[in-house]
């Protein structure tokens, strides 16, 4: 039994590689479109809105994390706020609203016009997600989405899309990490002056 595990840790790498390594020999140019769309907002006053729902929220408050922090040199703190993390705010608006104006009414309340939103969604269909982006066109926002498989309908929506064409989940997500710390190198190089 302990050897099959083993297989299914050795698979589980195989595939991850397999789809690092299609997304890397890929079109790459929405990668770095991402990132000078995050540092044009952020060398304008502007900050970065990112959301997602499960994993994809964590990848949300992971990118948000380390702008704000840092992620591997000594530089100013940089404006990126995850719309997952409020507890009170997220239930307030899916008590008062709906489930579906969760990220929505926050830019709403956050956004402003040298903004970018950063929208995560492995289906390309979520609900909330969708609406964030539509509420980011009309407040004047630029947009980005993260996907996977086909893209979904977000991905037609947005100024930059970046997907990763793979219907397992898992794996769309490791590479999807993947693509936000090369983003946050290029971002953290631009404001470093590298």
């Amino acid at each position: 039994m302990i050897d099959n595990w083993k297989q299914r840790v050795a698979q589980a790498f195989a595939e991850s590689i397999e789809l690092h390594r299609a997304v890397a020999s890929g079109d790459l140019s929405p990668v770095v479109e991402a990132a000078k769309l995050i540092v044009a907002a952020l060398t304008s006053g502007g900050k970065l809105l990112v959301c997602g729902n499960g994993g994809s929220a964590s990848d949300a408050q992971h990118v948000a994390a380390e702008l704000v922090g840092r992620f591997e040199r000594q530089r100013q703190a940089l404006p990126a706020l995850a719309l997952t993390v409020d507890t009170s705010v997220l239930t307030s608006i899916a008590n008062d609203f709906s489930y579906e104006e969760v990220f929505a009414r926050q830019l709403e309340a956050v956004g402003g016009p040298h903004d970018v939103l950063l929208a995560i969604s492995t289906s390309g269909r979520s609900a909330n997600v969708l609406r964030a982006i539509e509420r980011a066109k009309a407040l004047g926002l630029k947009s980005i989405a993260l996907t996977a498989n086909d893209g979904g309908v977000i991905g037609s929506l947005v100024d930059v899309h970046i997907n990763v064409p793979s219907r397992a989940t898992a794996r769309a997500q490791e590479v999807h990490r993947t693509i936000l710390h090369a983003i946050c190198e290029l971002v953290e190089a631009a404001v470093a002056g590298a």
